[in-house]
């Protein structure tokens, strides 16, 4: 936050303290740890994106038997890689529709970041990469100057 004499982000910041703490809620975590990576999977897909079905693809099912194998997986949160432009896994099904199943194409474990990634539909995970990448448009001129860099 940026203001005069820099007090406004202090501001900002115990405006934040002074409603959380005066609007206290309750909170409860929308699956416990202990539950199967399959049961999470499921709860986040229907509970939050509103599927009816959770299906699997060949490839994300030996993913999933290779990664059970590893003890510190089981009880890690999910986490789902999908497109942005949807509550499903379809990019052409904008917004929120209604009765649509998720196709889990690949489970993968991120143990230093401590969860695990289910990706679903066609996904690009480098994120901030657009369709032209701006690498494309660096060149050397004649005068061997470094040109189209930001």
């Amino acid at each position: 936050v940026h203001s005069q004499g820099g007090k406004g982000g202090v501001d900002l910041a115990n405006k934040v303290v002074s409603l959380a703490e005066k609007e206290k809620g309750s909170f409860s975590p929308l699956y416990n740890l202990d539950l199967s990576i399959e049961e999470k999977i499921e709860a986040i897909s229907k509970k939050i994106y509103g599927a009816q079905n959770v299906e699997y693809t060949k490839e994300a099912l030996l993913s999933l038997e290779r990664i059970k194998a590893l003890p510190e997986v089981e009880n890690l949160p999910v986490c789902i890689a999908k497109t942005q432009y949807s509550l499903s896994d379809n990019k052409d099904l904008l917004g929120a529709p209604k009765n649509f199943t998720v196709t889990v194409k690949d489970i993968k474990p991120c143990l230093g970041a401590g969860f695990v990634v289910a990706y679903m539909g066609d996904i690009v995970t480098m994120p901030g990469l657009s369709k032209n990448p701006s690498a494309e448009r660096i060149d050397l001129n004649d005068a061997g100057e470094i040109v189209g860099s930001f």
